[in-house]
């Protein structure tokens, strides 16, 4: 259940670079930014404005036992009221369309990086590595945006406007108070790389759980005929508990973290009671400390004031560990979406035939199907070539075999021609021009590519069928369907084209899938066809329906299909013979026959396996 991709390493501190990409997408929503920003500065001033209103009741009407204007005191109270209970409602209504907001477009601009990226991205790239930053970790960000964020303005405006009375009301009391600030900045910079730490574990083990229940979902079958149902718990429970220890681990620096904080708080409301009680007593000195006399209003509010002055910082270091924690999930959304494209048009055939969102079809030249190899080589990996100065030319309309041994590098040589990797060096021509100097989606475009495991979406028969050409009329859905026979079950169907064919096409057989694939792709009218092992996964009865479709289809097209059943490709124009990089043999099946070489040899082993299989299933 090991992961394809190694996870991308991170061991800053809180990047601010990144949360700057990040803020982006809330800057998108500027209005409602600015307007949530404004309410809650709103409601920031009803909070100060409270202790005052309070210190104005004790010296007015409690100290001095009246209660002459206390009727206008108590509707401006109600009114403060009202009015920061509106601003709260109108908090939660913003930034919860904000939350929205902000996930549809990260998800938006993550996808569209997906689709952009080549097809080397996902050779290499497990489902539940994607799947993990689409899902948990672009909630947790949005989540982070919406509401911390505000949360931050909230707290540091009540913490400035705080600090501002209490310089007011006693400068010399709230310098007292201030003392416990340092040690709680260096309480909050001890935690901060601890906690981001663990949170980094947590989030790289969650792609790594998200992925083993999509093996295991996905592989259920070969977990049983294997019985590998032990095993793979003991994996899955050994990964989970790397995930539970490290979130706990997180959780307990957290949970530490706030109550040291609250205890500093405490601590400063103590200073302000101690020194402030003796204000109030007149007993103006207290450790050699004089801070003057106060009124018991002010000692109140002063009190208040202190109390609410922890209460932001309180939130300022819970959204701080908030920050620590979500990091690691900034960190995993934007390298998904930095992630640099392996194959990139250049700036001028962008500027010519546009691109994949914004294609210039009115700039695309006809495609024939003419594809010449001139000096390429290529090696997946540094120093592991797999082809080597290759040179091959394959005319236009010309139906090409390659046969060899895995790993010979015919998949290689079919995953150039597509564009999905690039020559290491040399080049290759389409039509007498070096592909990179047009599009990819043109020649793309104009490919019709089978797989040995089709894919279909979840959906109708007619929807998959008609997957490149969504327009495609019924007609033409069902005249594709008849051209690979593939009619003949659909119809058996009880919804006929409208049978949904559930996750993958998992409710149809492999030959009725590859069936469907085969629809699909005559349905786009390439120029270009590719059969890579196209019909290795299915019975001797379905084959044979797609061979006669094969060759009705093939005619007057650019042909390359790699085989492993050589009964398949005896009429294939030419067959190439690939060993080790390079062309051993060539030429029809009938004249590699007569050459008796490696050719002959695979092809008489075969037919006396595939004889010896029909005698012994009579």
């Amino acid at each position: 259940m090991s992961s394809m991709i190694q996870e991308q390493e991170f061991d800053k501190k809180v990047d601010i670079g990144i949360w700057k990409k990040l803020f982006r997408f809330a800057l998108t929503y500027k209005k409602e930014l600015i307007l949530t920003i404004l309410i809650m500065a709103v409601v920031s001033a009803c909070d100060i404005l409270y202790p005052l209103l309070s210190r104005y009741a004790i010296d007015n009407f409690v100290t001095e036992g009246s209660i002459g204007g206390l009727k206008y005191f108590a509707l401006v109270y109600l009114a403060v009221v009202l009015v920061q209970g509106g601003c709260v409602f109108l908090f939660v209504t913003l930034a919860g369309k904000l939350e929205a907001y902000i996930s549809y477009d990260i998800r938006k601009k993550a996808f569209r990086k997906l689709q952009e990226l080549s097809f080397s991205f996902y050779d290499k790239t497990t489902v539940g590595y994607l799947m993990a930053r689409m899902v948990s970790d672009v909630s947790r960000l949005s989540e982070m945006i919406a509401w911390s964020v505000v949360d931050l303005f909230w707290a540091a405006t009540n913490i400035v406007g705080i600090l501002v009375i209490l310089l007011v009301l006693n400068w010399k009391l709230a310098l007292i108070v201030m003392v416990v600030i340092p040690p709680l900045a260096l309480l909050c910079i001890y935690f901060q790389k601890r906690i981001l730490k663990h949170q980094r574990i947590v989030r790289k083990t969650n792609s790594r759980i998200t992925s083993s229940f999509n093996e295991g979902i996905m592989g259920a079958m070969t977990t049983k005929t294997l019985v590998r149902e032990e095993r793979n718990t003991a994996e899955f429970t050994e990964l989970t508990q790397e995930m539970r220890g490290a979130s706990v681990k997180s959780s307990v620096l957290s949970y530490v973290f706030m109550p040291l904080v609250m205890m500093l708080g405490s601590v400063g409301t103590a200073l302000a009671l101690y020194f402030g009680g003796s204000a109030v007593l007149e007993e103006g000195v207290r450790l050699g400390i004089s801070i003057g006399v106060i009124s018991f209003g002010t000692l109140s509010a002063f009190v208040s004031y202190t109390t609410a002055f922890f209460d932001p910082i309180q939130s300022l270091a819970r959204i701080f560990a908030e920050f620590q924690s979500a990091q690691a999930s900034a960190e995993r959304i934007i390298s998904l979406i930095d992630t640099p494209c392996d194959i990139v048009d250049s700036d001028e055939v962008i500027a010519k035939y546009g691109d994949s969102f914004e294609p210039h079809t009115e700039n695309w030249e006809e495609l024939t199907g003419k594809i010449d190899f001139e000096n390429v080589s290529f090696s997946y990996k540094e120093g592991e070539t797999v082809l080597k100065d290759f040179d091959l030319n394959i005319r236009a309309g010309e139906t090409i075999a390659l046969v060899g041994e895995t790993g010979a590098g015919k998949s290689t040589i079919v995953n150039l021609i597509c564009r999905f990797y690039e020559p290491t060096a040399g080049r290759i021509l389409i039509d007498g021009v070096d592909y990179r100097e047009r599009s990819q989606l043109w020649l793309q475009k104009s490919l019709g590519y089978v797989l040995q495991q089709p894919h279909l979406f979840s959906g109708t028969i007619k929807d998959n069928i008609a997957y490149a050409k969504r327009d495609a009329t019924m007609e033409e859905i069902e005249a594709a369907a008849r051209m690979v026979h593939a009619d003949t079950f659909i119809k058996k169907q009880e919804k006929g084209y409208y049978t949904e064919v559930g996750e993958g096409g998992v409710r149809l057989s492999t030959g009725e899938k590859q069936l469907i694939s085969f629809a699909r792709v005559i349905l786009a009218n390439p120029k270009i066809f590719v059969l890579d092992e196209a019909t290795s996964s299915i019975d001797t009865e379905t084959e044979q329906l797609i061979q006669d479709a094969i060759t009705k289809v093939l005619q007057n097209r650019t042909s390359l299909i790699v085989a492993h059943r050589l009964s398949t490709i005896k009429n294939a124009d030419r067959i190439l013979v690939i060993r080790g990089g390079k062309i051993a043999e060539e030429g029809t099946h009938g004249e590699l026959l007569r050459q008796k070489g490696y050719y002959y040899n695979l092809y008489t082993t075969q037919f006396r396996e595939e004889a010896s299989s029909s005698i012994l299933s009579k």
